[in-house]
């Protein structure tokens, strides 16, 4: 197994701590204001992919038709 990166875990305390719950609320404003935050493109299932190369392209193909449907409920 490979660690790529780390990843500074918060503190568990006993009190919150208002830094962190300024930072949380600013996350959840800025998911809210996404034009499709409550919408995904990938239809379910179980996909199998040769390479990740592939898998990537799916990925855009679905996001790109996701996000060319909604300009055409927009216009």
């Amino acid at each position: 197994m490979r660690t790529v990166g780390h990843r500074k875990q918060p503190e568990i305390t006993f009190s919150a701590s208002a830094a962190l719950l300024i930072e949380g609320a600013r996350f959840n404003d800025e998911i809210h204001r996404l034009p499709t935050g409550n919408r995904t493109f990938i239809k379910k299932g179980v996909y199998r992919f040769k390479s990740h190369e592939d898998a990537n392209r799916h990925d855009l193909d679905l996001l790109t038709e996701g996000m060319a449907r909604i300009a055409m409920e927009r216009s």
